[in-house]
């Protein structure tokens, strides 16, 4: 079991910054990915980014280039830096973790952009 908690969401005002954390415990070695979702009103969910246990970064056309996600090395911590918000950026934002039959979540963080 994996276990995930998410930290750091709040109120910004467009065009700052905010860093989200999703705190990992469990059986860590299970998990080969870990990625940032975001659900927005009226839209379906999408990834907001994502890391594999090997580092390697993946981003959506709305986030690349402005948000930056990163991991520890024991990948017990993985994080979202997001800068330029825009109001549009406005969601709840839930990390997920990802094994190789299993998909664990979080419950969340909202993230409000106020223009």
């Amino acid at each position: 079991q994996v276990q995930l908690v998410e930290s750091g969401g709040g109120l910004v005002k467009a065009g700052g910054s905010l860093r989200l954390s999703c705190a990992i415990s469990g059986k860590i070695s299970d998990i080969n990915v870990v990625a940032w979702y975001r659900m927005i009103p009226g839209k379906q969910r999408e990834v907001a980014a994502q890391i594999t246990s090997g580092g390697f970064e993946g981003y959506s056309d709305s986030t690349r280039g402005r948000f930056t996600i990163s991991k520890d090395a024991a990948m017990s911590t993985v994080d979202l830096l997001m800068t330029k918000l825009r109001t549009e950026d406005s969601a709840v934002y839930t990390c997920a973790a990802m094994s190789m039959d299993q998909v664990y979540w979080g419950r969340g963080t909202q993230v409000s952009v106020t223009s």
